[in-house]
């Protein structure tokens, strides 16, 4: 029974990533055909949600390229730099978002994708150890790996940034 919830444990994870950060990190990655491009009108810095820096959005015209489709206005998410009013970009779209390779965006698509596996991993570590043992195990040595799972997700995020954002002004 125990097995079964490690199995479930890490079924939950990976549909909760596949749901939420999965399209936007393989947008971010370039993966899939282009959605269309983004004429931009302005770039600026952006704030999260308590007012820090996160990084440059840029603003301006998505045109799609499927038929039919017609011209809105979309923000580009964690530019990879601050892009010059009147560039084109060729863009892939994620919840009405515009995404390209950036290691802002990289970084932290891949932070949100260990955020949500690292509870998930440390319940079905638990699960297997019981299942292993044939007992319900009290040690907190799974609340140490869900600490260190986070801590992983927070540094990996930075591991993943500053190379992709250094690697990006080198070869840009």
């Amino acid at each position: 029974m125990n097995l079964t919830g490690a199995v479930v444990s890490l079924a939950v994870a990976a549909w909760l990533i596949w749901l939420f950060p999965a399209p936007h990190l393989a947008a971010v990655l370039g993966v899939g055909p282009v959605d269309g491009v983004m004429t931009i009108t302005a770039c600026y810095g952006a704030t999260d949600v308590e007012g820090y820096p996160d990084g440059t959005d840029c603003s301006g015209t998505y045109t799609p390229r499927a038929a039919g489709g017609s011209p809105r206005r979309i923000t580009l998410d964690k530019a990879a730099e601050s892009h010059d009013p009147g560039s084109v970009l060729e863009v892939r779209t994620v919840r009405g978002r515009a995404h390209e390779l950036s290691g802002d965006a990289l970084g932290t698509w891949v932070t949100v994708t260990v955020l949500i596996l690292g509870p998930f991993l440390a319940l079905a570590l638990s699960f297997r150890a019981c299942a292993r043992d044939n007992t319900w195990s009290h040690n907190a040595d799974y609340v140490a790996v869900l600490i260190a799972a986070e801590i992983a997700a927070l540094v990996l995020g930075f591991l993943v940034d500053f190379p992709v954002s250094i690697a990006m002004a080198l070869f840009a």
